[in-house]
Order: C-alpha cells, then sequence, then structure tokens
C-alpha cells in the first residue's frame, strides 16, 4: 500500500473514532476501502488536455442536490428534489441540473472524495492546491509561504513538460474570473504562493453579466483600452522608456523588483497585442452566444473563460459564487438554511446554464477533446437537514465531476454510502484530484516545485484517478 493510499484510509479510520451521528463503517468495510484503494489501476491519457477550465462552487455545493442524489434515503437527508435521467445509463443528477443531465455522457463524476478540513478557507485551500492545510478549522493570513493555486503551479510547471502549448508570450499562463474569493478575508489557495507574483493568476472580472447576490471583492476587470489621448505608438515609446529604466534601476535586480517588473511588463503586452485584446474582448461573440451561456456574471465569466482558453491561456478558474460569504444571505453555496430555495432559484441554473454551455461550445469548436473541464468545491453537506431547512459543512463525502481533455465520460467513480455520509467505493482526496488534472495536462506529480527555502516538493501528493 502506497504512503498515500494509507493516509487516506487512516484518515478515514480516525474519522470514524471521532464522529457522531450517522452510520459507521465498519472493520471490514474500512479493510475493504483500504484494498479497494490500493488496487487503483493506473491512469492513461498524459498530457491529451491542452487545457483546463474549473468551474469551483464557492461555498460548498451539496452533493445531494448536484450529482449524488439519494432518493431511497429518509426524507431528512433525501431532501425535496428528485432525480433525473442523465444521458449517462444508471447515471442520475439532481432534477435543478437539467441541462448539464444531457452531458453526463461525457462527464466523469467522482462521488468519493472526503477530507477533514471542515471551515471554508482551510477546506478551500485543499481543492484549490491540493496540500493539506495549515489549519484544518481556523483562517490564518494570506502569505507566500503558502501554497500555490491550481493554475499558478500549472503556469509553473507547464513549459517544463511541454512543446505544444498554443499560448501566445503576451498572454497569461493562468487566470481567475470573475474576482476572489473571501470568507473573513481573502481565501488562501488563490494566488502564486511561494511561487511568487508572476505566477498569480490574473484576475479578470467581465463588463457583461448580471451580478451575484452578496458582497464581492472589487478585484478583477483587466481594462486593455489605451488612456485617452495616448495611441499605440506613444504607449510604445513609454514602454520602451519604462524598461531601460527598470534595467538601470538597482531595485530591479532584487527578486521582488524582478516580479513587479515582469507584471507590469505582461500588463504592459497585453495592453499592446491586438491578439490579447481581442482575446479578452467579449463584444466579439455572437448575441446567440452569450444567451447561451447566460445574462449572469457566472455564465459570461465561463464564456470569457472559454475564449481565453481558446486563445492558450492554459489554465482558467471561475469562481461560480458571490465572492465573499455572507452567513445564509448571499449568492453562493453555503446554504445553512433555506437550501432548497437558494439552490433552486439561485444557485444551480446559472451553474447548469454555463455548464451545459460550455461542454456544448467547446464540442463544437473541435475544442473539448483537449480542453479538461473540472467542477470543484471545497466540501459537501451534511446528509441531515437542519432546523432552518439547510445543510451545514461537510467534508466527510462530497461530489466532484471532469469531463473532455481525454476523461472517459459517462462513468461514476467510487460511490458514497447509501446515506452520503462517507465514501463507500474508491476514497479520494483533493491531492488525488489535482494529480488528475496535472495528469490530463501532461505534468508528472513527481514533477518538483520549490518553496521560499529552495526546499523540492512534489507538485501533487496523489494519484492520477483512472478517469480516462
Amino acid at each position: 500500500m502506497s504512503h498515500t493510499t494509507k493516509t487516506r484510509a487512516d484518515s478515514i479510520l480516525r474519522r470514524e473514532f471521532l464522529r457522531v451521528g450517522l452510520g459507521g463503517l465498519t472493520l471490514p468495510s474500512l479493510l475493504a476501502l483500504r484494498g479497494a484503494s490500493a488496487a487503483r489501476p493506473a491512469a492513461s491519457g498524459f498530457g491529451r488536455a491542452k487545457s483546463c477550465i474549473v468551474l469551483f462552487a464557492w461555498g460548498g455545493m451539496s452533493h445531494f442536490e448536484t450529482l449524488d442524489p439519494k432518493p431511497e434515503a429518509p426524507s431528512e437527508i433525501r431532501g425535496i428534489f428528485d432525480p433525473i435521467k442523465t444521458s449517462a445509463d444508471g447515471i442520475r443528477f439532481s432534477e435543478h441540473l437539467p441541462k448539464l443531465a444531457r452531458h453526463a455522457h461525457q462527464m466523469a463524476v467522482v462521488r468519493s472524495v472526503f477530507h477533514d478540513a471542515p471551515a471554508h478557507r482551510p477546506a478551500a485551500y485543499w481543492n484549490l492546491t491540493g496540500h493539506a492545510p495549515r489549519e484544518l478549522n481556523a483562517n490564518w493570513p494570506v502569505t507566500r509561504q503558502d501554497w500555490p493555486s491550481l493554475g499558478a503551479m500549472v503556469s509553473a510547471a507547464i513549459g517544463s513538460h511541454r512543446t505544444d502549448t498554443r499560448s501566445h508570450p503576451s498572454l497569461p499562463r493562468a487566470v481567475a474570473l470573475p474576482y476572489e474569493m473571501a470568507d473573513g478575508g481573502k481565501a488562501n489557495g488563490q494566488d502564486g504562493g511561494f511561487l511568487g507574483i508572476t505566477h498569480d493568476p490574473v484576475i479578470v472580472r467581465p463588463r457583461k453579466g448580471r451580478e451575484y447576490d452578496g458582497v464581492s471583492p472589487s478585484s478583477g476587470r483587466i481594462e486593455l483600452g489605451l488612456p485617452p489621448g495616448i495611441d499605440l505608438e506613444r504607449m510604445r515609446e513609454r514602454r520602451g522608456l519604462s524598461a531601460a529604466m527598470e534595467h538601470t534601476d538597482p531595485v530591479a535586480e532584487q527578486g521582488v523588483g524582478r516580479a513587479q517588473g515582469r507584471a507590469r511588463e505582461l500588463a504592459m503586452e497585453m495592453l499592446l497585442s491586438d491578439r490579447v485584446r481581442l482575446a479578452f474582448d467579449l463584444d466579439r461573440e455572437r448575441p446567440e452566444t452569450h444567451a447561451r451561456y447566460g445574462d449572469h456574471i457566472c455564465g459570461q465569466s465561463t464564456l470569457l473563460a472559454r475564449r481565453l482558453v481558446e486563445a492558450g491561456v492554459p489554465f482558467a478558474t471561475v469562481y461560480c459564487a458571490a465572492g465573499d460569504l455572507n452567513g445564509s444571505i448571499g449568492d453562493h453555496f453555503d446554504t445553512h438554511a433555506n437550501n432548497f430555495n437558494r439552490l433552486k432559484n439561485n444557485m444551480l441554473p446559472p451553474l447548469d446554464q454555463a455548464s451545459s454551455a460550455l461542454l456544448t461550445d467547446l464540442e463544437e469548436r473541435g475544442l473539448l477533446d483537449e480542453t479538461l473541464v473540472v467542477w470543484l468545491t471545497e466540501f459537501g453537506r451534511t446528509p441531515k437537514i437542519n432546523s432552518g431547512v439547510g445543510r451545514d459543512h461537510y467534508p466527510n463525502c462530497y461530489s466532484v465531476a471532469f469531463a473532455g481533455g481525454g476523461i472517459r465520460g459517462g462513468q461514476v467513480y467510487g460511490a458514497s454510502n447509501r446515506l452520503g455520509a462517507e465514501p463507500a467505493e474508491s476514497p479520494c482526496g483533493p491531492p488525488d484530484l489535482h494529480a488528475t488534472i496535472f495528469h490530463a495536462l501532461g505534468i508528472p506529480s513527481s514533477h518538483l516545485l520549490h518553496d521560499l527555502d529552495r526546499r523540492p516538493l512534489a507538485i501533487a501528493d496523489g494519484n492520477p484517478l483512472p478517469l480516462f
């Protein structure tokens, strides 16, 4: 048994002793889980994807009301949504994902993800970076000691393992849309972490689309228009002068100075490149395409992500929720109260529409086979519905999904138990999800990154899931 597999199984065992409430794993069940996980076959499909789009359901998306309905469970667990058939035999989704259900034959649904972090920011960090958080149930300040985000790690690693990148040198290697995520402060794991600001994903906020209801950070929106009275030739002259000044500035020779200089240079290159400006220009899309994705920030951000990966950006993350969690009143997936109405009316329709439009659009453009699409969230929700008709934080079991990029569609990997309370088959964690993404992009899990102390660290601690 590998160290990673043993750690997952030991984590389940530890959780079993600590958990209070629903059901339980017997010792034979635990041994069966260990055996099934250890016997996982090796994944194929290495390097099939040229780019990746992650749709992240910030707040903790309920697996019961989306990808893993439990119609046979007691009423206090199954909820009020009905399961519906999908385009894949034997796979059922929630009734409020009807558009995405038509693409299940292209998707691999993973129903056995778990970890041990019950708070938003630590759980998101685990899913955004693939590495365990410093604190399981408490926030800590965002620092450059943090692990880098998925996009930042791809930005740093892709040049070492890929010679077929379509990226224009003036395009960023990683973008995030439409703004940063926050909960009592900026969420950890969204930037370049110890890789530095040169690998920070560029934050882009589309001009179009109805905003989510709730507080969102003001960051976002790259303005690629020229200042009034400044033409391209004059801007190029300014760029040359700025470069000359930085070259003679001793501060620019220091690490921070070089990083800041590179960030300014990238911004200038983006401004002056016609190809880059066109890639960011949503006005070039047809009205019917805008309508397909939806007149909301989720849909328009997803559309822009498609434009950017088509232009050559290797990695795009779309945060599909209000940027800051405001208890249970904003448009996000933290549904402690009024779970069913909030999901039905506010959260699932935009995600469903944007997801379906993206898969259709990529397929029509011949890009689906080389674009990996991933649906992530920080954790699931409790099996038992609470007194506020909501569900609370629940990292013990949740669902994610993959499509495109060589993924074999129409399959379910792993399973939760009959109450959706814990993995019953093939348990896996965020490190395995990340290893799967890197595998699809042609980046081995053994690829080394170096932290601020120049210590070599493997980019992923898990093993790719056999979804290809």
